[in-house]
């Protein structure tokens, strides 16, 4: 049987959602966990690979198991096998040819700012402290240039492996909430530091060392060595995976995308 389930976790102490042959990953840890449950070993798949430090709230796995388990047993095992900053939301029996990651019809992710004079001893793994201020209208003006299907060479890694920089972006703001600026950024799929390198242009724009016209130049150039820096890892969560209806997936409600931690 294929089964489905929804995971956060914070990324701060791992290497990443892959298994490390030295360090951590989350994956171990979580098909560790999913073996005691289920007395065999599981290979769990993901729909999106979080790099070191990055948060997940609503991170979909699938993995196949001979055990006979309800969706509650699966949760409960699981949780009680994992370390407290991994967690199982939900599990749900899915169709064999469902794939977490192929079957996955966006991803949305959310990098988060905290634009104020002094940093947060609360949030310092949550967010990207910057003290100068940001102009959260030019930098969604720069954004504009980004929806829709482009090449993003300029917005991905040096060591990225995908076969294509082709990505399609269906939305993308930046809105203000007092002294947090909140990006979202919802498509098809992601590269490499794709999302933490279209944060770090439009900061430059934010803070008025580029105009907005500069994201459009970048992303023209598709020279990775055009753009800006490399946003911090720890503003970084996945909020979102959609997938069609049939799946069987439950939709997470549009409530519980909190743009900010705490809120």
């Amino acid at each position: 049987m294929r089964i489905a389930l929804g995971v956060e976790y914070d990324g701060t102490a791992y290497n990443g959602w892959q298994r490390q042959r030295h360090g951590k990953g989350v994956q171990s840890f979580l098909e560790d966990a999913l073996a005691r449950v289920a007395d065999a070993p599981v290979e769990a798949v993901c729909a999106g690979r979080t790099d070191t430090g990055v948060h997940a709230e609503a991170q979909v796995v699938h993995f196949d198991s001979a055990a006979e388990r309800t969706p509650r047993s699966w949760v409960l095992g699981v949780n009680s096998n994992l370390p407290r900053d991994v967690n199982a939301l939900w599990a749900q029996p899915v169709a064999d040819d469902f794939h977490a990651r192929y079957s996955a019809l966006s991803r949305t992710y959310r990098y988060l700012i905290l634009n104020r004079p002094v940093r947060s001893a609360l949030n310092r793994d949550r967010a990207w402290w910057l003290h100068r201020s940001l102009d959260e209208q030019r930098m969604q003006e720069a954004a504009s240039c980004l929806h829709g299907e482009h090449d993003f060479s300029a917005f991905r890694a040096a060591g990225c492996q995908a076969l294509t920089p082709h990505r399609n972006i269906f939305a993308i703001t930046i809105v203000r909430h007092d002294e947090w600026l909140v990006l979202t950024i919802r498509a098809n799929a992601f590269l490499q530091h794709m999302v933490r390198n279209i944060v770090g242009v439009l900061v430059a724009i934010g803070a008025g060392e580029e105009a907005p016209q500069w994201a459009q130049q970048v992303l023209e150039s598709r020279d990775r060595t055009r753009g800006g820096i490399t946003a911090p890892a720890h503003g970084l969560t996945l909020v979102e995976v959609e997938y069609p209806e049939t799946s069987g997936i439950p939709a997470r409600p549009a409530s519980t995308l909190l743009p900010i931690p705490g809120s």
